[in-house]
């Protein structure tokens, strides 16, 4: 099996957060790969990996950092692959990555979910890849179903609940 999507964090102290995209991409049957790469720490082989991505065979590239977040638009700099930064939520609640990972100048864009948004990063790299695979483009369907299925029964579950002035 080849991975399609890289999980890439600037340290394993994010992977409390990153590990959500890899329960999902798990549950959906979609290979990937997990690995520390930090832009600063160790620039030659962020571009190393970022130059060789797309030969590698992956598709989509998850990259989740905190503080100056620089991670995700290095790797972006160096690749055609589509690019998702997870801000990672440190010194400012996360405000100072989201703003560092959101903010690309023109030619380098990257895709950037909420902080600690690793979940829905996984679900978007799920919904590109399912441009062009039937088959996961309903796991990703089935997925999006049951998430439905849970608040209309949680709805269902309210009417249970009782007030004094409570209408429904």
């Amino acid at each position: 099996m080849k991975p399609i999507v890289s999980i890439i964090m600037g340290s394993t102290s994010d992977l409390p957060v990153m590990e959500k995209a890899a329960k999902y991409l798990d549950e959906m049957h979609i290979p990937f790969e997990m690995n520390a790469l930090s832009a600063h720490r160790t620039p030659a082989e962020v571009e190393d990996f970022s130059r060789n991505a797309a030969a590698r065979g992956l598709k989509v590239i998850i990259a989740g950092a905190g503080m100056a977040a620089a991670l995700p638009g290095v790797i972006a700099a160096s690749t055609t692959l589509p690019v998702i930064g997870v801000p990672i939520k440190g010194m400012l609640d996360g405000l100072d990555a989201m703003l560092s990972i959101v903010q690309m100048p023109p030619g380098i864009p990257v895709a950037t979910t909420g902080v600690n948004g690793a979940l829905n990063a996984a679900i978007l790299a799920s919904e590109m890849l399912a441009l062009a695979d039937e088959d996961l483009a309903k796991r990703v369907a089935d997925y999006k179903e049951a998430l439905k299925q849970k608040i209309v029964k949680a709805n269902a579950e309210l009417a249970d609940v009782h007030y004094a002035y409570k209408c429904n």
